[in-house]
């Protein structure tokens, strides 16, 4: 009988979290769990919140995208210059879609004898843009085409707002 004796600091702690896993077990009996929806929105709201906070440092956000005439897969001069203006154009849809709602970044790094022998990262932007202006599309250099547009704090927050209801009916 001295051998189930609680004088082991093992047991005891094992006894333990037993006992809190049952009373915890108990509480969430007698509380009705809350809606998904309810669970979500404070996170969301709170994502709101810090996204207001940024849109509120700047009236416009800017951005310049860029692209090469010479790489632009047509023979005719005049056709890789309309080309390169639209990739231009492009990137800096792609440049203003990062600013306004972020990007998602995979990143793998393999490890063998404490020396990185791989390293992958892989970018990600969604998101929908309107109401941009086209500020100036340029030739940057003999080769290269630049294209500056610009988006009003307003539609900013008016695209973040749709974003977030987005996500709320995606989590229900």
């Amino acid at each position: 009988m001295n051998r189930l004796c609680f004088t082991s600091p093992r047991l005891s702690l094992m006894l333990i979290v037993l006992v809190m896993g049952l009373s915890g077990c108990q509480l969430a009996k007698q509380a009705p769990p809350e809606p998904v929806a309810k669970a979500t929105q404070p996170k969301l709201l709170e994502s709101a919140g810090m996204i207001a906070a940024m849109v509120e440092k700047r009236e416009t956000l800017t951005a310049t995208g860029y692209a090469v005439i010479s790489v632009q897969n047509h023979r005719n001069p005049a056709q890789q210059r309309l080309l390169a203006i639209r990739a231009s154009k492009l990137d800096a849809y792609r440049s203003l879609t990062e600013q306004v709602y972020g990007q998602q970044l995979d990143a793998t790094t393999t490890i063998a004898e404490m020396t990185v022998q791989n390293d992958t990262f892989r970018t990600r932007v969604e998101g929908v843009i309107y109401g941009a202006v086209l500020v100036s599309i340029t030739p940057a250099g003999d080769d290269t085409y630049e294209t500056t547009l610009s988006l009003d704090k307003a539609v900013v927050r008016d695209l973040r707002t749709l974003y977030l209801g987005q996500m709320v009916a995606k989590n229900h």
